[in-house]
């Protein structure tokens, strides 16, 4: 397993990162213990989940299986980097208005000690801020995430689906409280989406910030078995978008082929080898998928296929403003 500091932080993560979103909804417990322990087997520490997963009544349930899975001992905890994220709205809250999504100094509180709990743990190494909340002030924020911290109950914050000019505000602001402020930013980025390319990534990493990028496969979009969903269910919204993108489907599978690989196999090699990219988040339903998604790391992407890669799945141009002015 290959590893890379997060941000400018000290901590060391596996260059791939295992999303939990799938435990409980998708995958049983007895399945998701046999992922995660596989994942430990293969080197990958760095485990990411969010209270609201599990969904609706049932948000919270991914927290409560990482946790058992934590209680069954033999050093799983301590040998796991773990995020989690806060935000959404809680089934388990009393109804009113705090109960609405929302990073206040109030709900970052409650909220975390309903993680802890629910991971059966003390501490939690990065701790995640889920969407921006534009209401509530960088004061309020670092307050409340700077007493998390000194407490020993977080280790790291992180930001998730910021704009760049949201995390330079943020480093800027933690900058004058002498805190350390982001490590990372969790964004979605894929060949299919790359607008983060613009801005994003590189204020990402002139600020320090490692990057997580979520759907890397675009929700099952750059997978290998995303065209053969045209002849089955249209059902889900799925097959829509593989027909809207179905002539750049085709041609990247058939530089798959040539390279003798599957396509999400290229897909995550070509978002883990960004330079700004710390870890992207796999999501595997079953241990297979798990197995599988782990070969992204042996595969090197020659400059003839970047550029392929480019020509079927093109960029904003490059980063801001070089991309739209001279």
């Amino acid at each position: 397993m290959q590893y890379s500091y997060l941000g400018k932080s000290g901590l060391k993560v596996s260059r791939i990162c295992l999303g939990t979103m799938n435990f409980g909804p998708a995958t049983d417990e007895k399945e998701a213990f046999r992922i995660m322990d596989a994942a430990l087997d293969a080197g990958v520490n760095f485990f990411d989940t969010a209270n609201i997963y599990g969904w609706g009544e049932n948000s919270g349930l991914t927290e409560e299986i990482i946790g058992r899975w934590f209680k069954q001992g033999g050093g799983r905890r301590e040998k796991v980097v773990l995020a989690t994220k806060v935000y959404g709205s809680m089934h388990d809250e009393t109804d009113g208005p705090n109960n609405e999504a929302g990073l206040s100094a109030y709900k970052i509180r409650r909220h975390l000690e309903g993680s802890l709990q629910r991971l059966q743990t003390d501490h939690i190494e990065l701790y995640q801020m889920h969407h921006v909340d534009p209401v509530i002030t960088w004061d309020e924020l670092w307050g409340a995430f700077e007493h998390a911290v000194y407490q020993g109950k977080i280790g790291y914050v992180g930001s998730s689906n910021f704009a760049a000019w949201q995390i330079a505000l943020a480093q800027s602001e933690a900058k004058n409280r002498h805190f350390l402020g982001l490590v990372s930013e969790q964004h979605k980025y894929s060949l299919n989406c790359r607008l983060p390319e613009l801005e994003v990534l590189p204020a990402a990493k002139a600020l320090g910030l490692g990057v997580i990028p979520w759907s890397p496969l675009d929700g099952g979009l750059l997978g290998r078995n995303a065209l053969q969903k045209l002849e089955g269910t249209r059902s889900g919204g799925i097959a829509e978008r593989i027909e809207k993108h179905q002539t750049q489907l085709e041609d990247f599978a058939a530089l798959c082929r040539d390279l003798g690989e599957p396509q999400d196999t290229v897909a995550l090699a070509w978002v883990a080898a960004n330079p700004a990219v710390t870890a992207p988040i796999i999501g595997p339903r079953t241990l297979e998928q798990f197995e599988t998604a782990l070969k992204c790391l042996d595969m090197t992407l020659d400059e003839s296929t970047l550029n392929r890669l480019d020509e079927i799945f093109p960029g904003p141009g490059g980063h801001a403003p070089n991309a739209y002015a001279w």
